[in-house]
């Protein structure tokens, strides 16, 4: 397989940092999933969205979560997340805390691997 570059340079992640109820991890996967895979879920509609978002578990508590996604630009993402909020309130909240959507931490990508360096190592691979 191929090496790829995780993000481009310029663009901008955002990461969500979940900690759900105690116990609850493995009901937040399944109910993030059913809302991620939705109709509701207009991120994947938007046209600023780089890369899909990855939801990953952290490897030391089992009821900690990142969400990681790829955009164009940070007011792009909070214009579909501000449009989402109005619509619905996605299932997997009831295993926050609180119940809602905290915002994310908006990153720039300063740095990304080369597509020449990429070509480079893919051809020895």
């Amino acid at each position: 397989m191929p090496l790829v570059a995780l993000a481009e340079e310029g663009n901008v992640l955002h990461v969500y940092d979940f900690r759900v109820k105690p116990g609850c991890g493995d009901e937040f996967i399944i109910a993030f999933n059913e809302f991620d895979y939705s109709d509701d879920n207009i991120m994947h509609q938007a046209a600023a969205q780089v890369k899909d978002g990855v939801l990953c578990r952290d490897t030391t508590d089992p009821d900690h979560f990142y969400l990681i996604g790829e955009w164009r630009s940070v007011e792009e993402h909070r214009a579909v997340l501000q449009e989402i909020q109005k619509r619905v309130k996605p299932g997997f909240f009831s295993f926050l805390p609180d119940e809602k959507w905290l915002p994310p931490t908006y990153a720039t990508v300063v740095s990304s691997t080369s597509p020449e360096y990429l070509a480079k190592v893919n051809k020895h691979s």
